[in-house]
């Protein structure tokens, strides 16, 4: 016969502790107004009687969850497979366990788990979202504006108006793109071409913009759109060499669309970085450093930005349940890259 054993209860806290149970409540659930000598002897009963506090009655006095949704525009099957989210998945992580809060995944095969999603957060489920990877035409903003939960966005937001203010946490995107395509004209390279992510994302837009800050008006055919996968940098690659068989450099919107290049001019014997100069965008090290040669690439702090997301909705959520003043921080946040030179180019 198995014996049960009980959970201590919050009266056994209270007892333990030698206040009222309203005392050990209000010490056990964030409430405020109790002094500090009562605050550590609850605290201590607690520890020492191993207490559970109920999450229920937790949020009631609170008016918080302790969990953060985190939304990714993208199939499983993509997110699992590039590096890229599971950096900025760890930064968040991170930030939301050092504040107790739990992270709850949410992903979108299609139009069907955009409503879902939508319906999820709508449903007092967590405290608020962070959201990334977005497409120019998701409906997801609307439906998380509908749903009425705070919210960060990894990355731009797509809309300009001010009627919607978002906050978001980018990188310099097109900043860093212009400093890896001056690199390649520092090298000497006159037929530097372009190998863009899904234009369909303001990060693509960005990186793409970047490289016409620099080449102007250049030959419309060195511009190929990938997606920022392998396979799209092989078909994007081969593509280009069709158009301009003379292309003497490529940059390429990311780590994993460069890796895809290096495979395809080492198929058709062009070597690296002397007949062609390739340069990626992320240094996602797993990628960066095993490619051959190794890559040059245009640095961004993936971890950070998604430190930097969760601790910016935290910060909102402090400010609207009356933790912190109103001053609610900056409404965007754009971190800096760097060109990080390795033998590619």
């Amino acid at each position: 016969m198995t014996e049960t054993v009980s959970r201590p209860t919050l009266e056994a806290v209270a007892a333990r502790a030698g206040v009222s149970r309203a005392t050990a409540s209000r010490v056990v659930n964030g409430g405020d107004g109790v002094r500090e000598p009562l605050v550590e002897r609850v605290r201590r009963a607690v520890e020492e009687l191993g207490y559970v506090p109920n999450q229920a009655a937790r949020s009631l006095v609170t008016r918080r969850h302790d969990a953060v949704a985190v939304v990714i525009a993208e199939p499983e099957t993509r997110v699992f497979a590039d590096p890229f989210f599971a950096l900025q998945l760890r930064g968040i992580s991170k930030e939301l366990t050092a504040h107790d809060s739990q992270l709850v995944l949410l992903l979108t095969e299609g139009r069907d788990d955009h409503t879902r999603v939508g319906r999820y957060l709508a449903g007092g489920h967590v405290d608020g979202a962070l959201v990334f990877s977005l497409h120019l035409d998701d409906p997801l903003p609307e439906l998380i504006h509908g749903a009425g939960v705070p919210t960060v966005f990894g990355g731009r937001p797509g809309w300009g108006d001010g009627a919607r203010p978002a906050v978001y946490v980018d990188s310099d995107n097109r900043g860093g793109a212009r400093e890896a395509v001056r690199h390649l004209v520092g090298l000497g390279r006159t037929r530097i071409a372009h190998i863009t992510g899904a234009l369909d994302q303001t990060s693509a837009v960005d990186r793409l913009d970047g490289f016409r800050d620099v080449m102007g008006e250049a030959d419309p055919r060195l511009v190929v759109e990938g997606d920022f996968t392998p396979a799209g940098g092989e078909r994007a690659m081969r593509e280009l060499l069709e158009r301009c068989p003379d292309v003497d450099a490529v940059f390429a919107a990311n780590d994993l669309t460069a890796s895809g290049v290096l495979r395809v001019l080492r198929e058709r014997g062009r070597r690296v970085p002397d007949d062609v100069a390739v340069i990626g965008f992320d240094d996602m090290l797993p990628v960066a450093e095993q490619t051959d040669p190794p890559l040059t690439t245009v640095r961004q702090d993936i971890e950070e930005m998604g430190r930097l997301m969760a601790r910016l909705l935290l910060r909102d959520l402090d400010r609207r349940t009356g933790k912190q003043g109103l001053d609610g921080g900056p409404a965007g946040v754009v971190l800096p890259t760097t060109l990080v030179r390795r033998a590619s180019a």
